[in-house]
């Protein structure tokens, strides 16, 4: 296998070189001399040396150290866009004991490399090399196993996955991106180990979840989880719909056409909002599943709200942040709303619109593809999705929401004489339902009219008409839900 290197950043030699010249060993290190060897572009540049941090930190100008395990950031400055702006520069260590299965309880500095790769956890991560000199560092045969296509640990497996158990996560993670087989001990120790994971944060658990579902290939990898018991530590809600039947319209049971319509956003590229929620759309459907005895099938009624709850308490669990949570809670919720063609009219795609938000609802359009194609059916846009999406681009056009009124509540106050409070919310969202259902109302002239009759009204009569669609909402939710076991609501 050859390396070149002329496909290292500019930015990466050069702390390389700046390191050398000061009178130093550095080496590039780590996954990203694997993926030059096997022609791929590295996601992540790191940097090992035999300097300190202090000595680090006095060769170049610009640096930020925080963290305890020697890592410096040097930091480029004024670089093109789409450089590197910080390269990461790590001295060789020495790793103490992992007494939390997180992390070495001592870390101690070296000045030899050989120290630094036998800290590593897969053979094909622990190489080094030198863009000055043209040498590459191989002490565990890692370029062998990149030929292979093995996924090996380094030394010892077991030792390796005790001393952090989030490397488990990480193999299943590379041994699908890459399509590499995972070597029968290490493989053996990942299953042995995976109770370990119990011991990992929510936090770091999280991030190698996310680059997980975001890699090209996360239903080889949430499969591969699975059949080492690691799943049930990531997302065992996930594994309940395995051997769920569904009805004739799906050819998978639940589990399979959960990861079936992730595959396919990820295929597509699409992002991570849409690859959560592809994955999580149906979570609700193991809970919610009865038999129709009228037609003789299973039916689902309300596994979409139900599966809204359980997606927010399972990303909430995994510290997503509530920007995620939201989104992908939303867009689960109304997966279902492009179900049926003859109950969708414009005023109904307008509030659909007003749910989900204009800047989703096309994220809510690639969910329904990933659904579809999930069921089995090689058609991903059916003649009745491009008629929902032309009639999208028409409700977009149209007012979704209280600030898109051509009103306020000041001038509501102006034009009625009404005092702030909670009247002036009812009456806003009053003309809103109006408005949904008819946008050529949504003009001053009759709203100003309109509000003048609503104005007239008694308290009790204004509130009924400004809260009807949350209440009508609140209403649906409650008597889909009503039997669903406790256990996955939120409280």
């Amino acid at each position: 296998m050859e390396l070149k290197p002329s496909l290292i950043p500019k930015e990466v030699s050069q702390v390389v070189s700046g390191l050398e010249t000061g009178g130093y060993e550095a080496w590039v290190v780590g996954g990203c001399v694997r993926d030059l060897l096997l022609d791929r572009a590295p996601k992540d540049w790191d940097v090992t040396t035999n300097a300190t941090p202090e000595d680090i930190q006095r060769l170049f100008e610009n640096t930020y150290y925080t963290n305890e395990f020697g890592t410096v950031g040097v930091v480029n400055d004024g670089v093109a866009e789409g450089s590197l702006k910080v390269i990461e520069v790590t001295p060789y260590r020495l790793e103490g004991a992992y007494s939390d299965a997180r992390r070495p309880d001592t870390v101690e500095f070296s000045q030899k490399i050989e120290d630094d790769l036998k800290r590593r956890d897969l053979t094909i991560n622990a190489l080094a090399y030198s863009p000055t000199k043209g040498e590459l560092i191989d002490l565990y045969e890692g370029i062998k196993d990149i030929e292979a296509g093995v996924v090996r640990a380094v030394g010892n497996p077991a030792d390796r996955f005790n001393e952090d158990a989030l490397r488990i996560l990480r193999a299943v993670r590379i041994s699908a991106e890459l399509g590499f087989a995972i070597e029968p001990a290490t493989r053996d120790a990942m299953a042995q180990c995976a109770t370990q994971l119990e011991k990992i944060s929510k936090e770091r658990i999280r991030d190698e979840f996310v680059r997980i579902v975001a890699s090209d290939r996360p239903m080889a990898a949430l499969v591969l989880a699975h059949e080492l018991g690691v799943l049930k530590y990531i997302l065992p809600e996930l594994e309940e719909g395995i051997g769920i039947e569904q009805n004739q319209a799906h050819k998978y049971d639940v589990y399979e056409h959960n990861l079936r319509a992730l595959q396919h956003a990820a295929d597509k590229g699409w992002n991570l909002d849409i690859r959560l929620s592809a994955l999580l759309h149906d979570i609700g459907k193991p809970a919610s599943r009865r038999w129709g005895n009228d037609k003789q099938d299973w039916t689902f009624h309300g596994h979409e709200v139900v599966g809204a709850r359980m997606t927010k308490k399972i990303l909430q669990n995994l510290k997503f942040s509530r920007e995620t949570v939201d989104t992908v809670t939303s867009l689960v919720r109304w997966h279902m709303f492009f179900s049926d063609p003859a109950v969708v009219t414009l005023s109904a795609v307008r509030r659909i619109v007003a749910n989900v938000g204009q800047e989703h609802i096309w994220d809510l359009v690639n969910l329904r593809i990933c659904d579809r194609i999930g069921t089995g059916r090689p058609k991903e846009q059916p003649f009745r999705l491009r008629k929902y999406q032309s009639m999208i681009e028409q409700a977009m056009r149209d007012p979704i929401s209280v600030g898109m009124l051509k009103t306020d509540g000041r001038h509501l106050m102006e034009v009625t004489g009404e005092k702030p409070g909670p009247r002036l919310g009812w009456m806003l969202h009053a003309l809103l339902e109006e408005v949904l259902d008819d946008p050529t109302k949504n003009t001053s002239e009759y709203l100003d009219t309109r509000a003048g009759e609503l104005a007239k009204l008694r308290d009790e009569e204004l509130k009924l008409l400004g809260e009807e669609g949350k209440e009508r909402k609140a209403a649906e939710d409650e008597a889909a839900v009503k039997d669903i076991d406790k256990k996955y609501f939120v409280e």
